[in-house]
């Protein structure tokens, strides 16, 4: 567990700049994500989480809302070297609650497939069979509440 950080829930005007240092660093240049699927129209109407140490982002990940009751978690990514200590499950419970707070009664989200049983941890059930998203095995992920 890491002490002495920040998380931070807000817009993409407020968290973007961060944010999408972050999932660039991880998605692009670790993943080999295309650089262009990496920012897309649901940044600006998502809820962002974001954890930061010493003005350095070591977290993040969005909520949006895709229905009256629904919402996707996506972008969760986190700094390599701080992998392995919480903070990707702190980003996913903060998105969590702001979705039940909303309203939100179901999450879904696409799991890289070597991320599934973090995500079942935390209560996601994986639906039907693994799909390629950006070049990178997914599957199509819930949880209900």
């Amino acid at each position: 567990m890491v002490h002495n950080q920040e998380l931070r829930l807000g817009s993409w005007d407020e968290l973007g700049a961060q944010a999408l240092a972050l999932r660039i660093e991880v998605f692009v240049t670790e993943q080999g994500v295309p650089a262009t699927l990496e920012h897309d129209e649901d940044d600006a109407t998502a809820l962002h989480a974001l954890i930061s140490r010493d003005a350095q982002t070591l977290a993040t990940g969005r909520l949006v809302r895709v229905g009256a009751v629904t919402g996707k978690i996506g972008r969760l990514a986190v700094k390599r070297d701080w992998r392995g200590q919480g903070l990707g499950r702190q980003v996913l419970l903060a998105l969590s609650d702001a979705a039940r707070a909303q309203g939100i009664k179901q999450l879904h989200l696409h799991a890289q497939c070597n991320a599934k049983l973090f995500y079942e941890r935390e209560g996601f059930v994986a639906v039907g069979e693994p799909f390629d998203e950006a070049g990178i095995e997914h599957i199509l992920m819930t949880m209900s509440f």
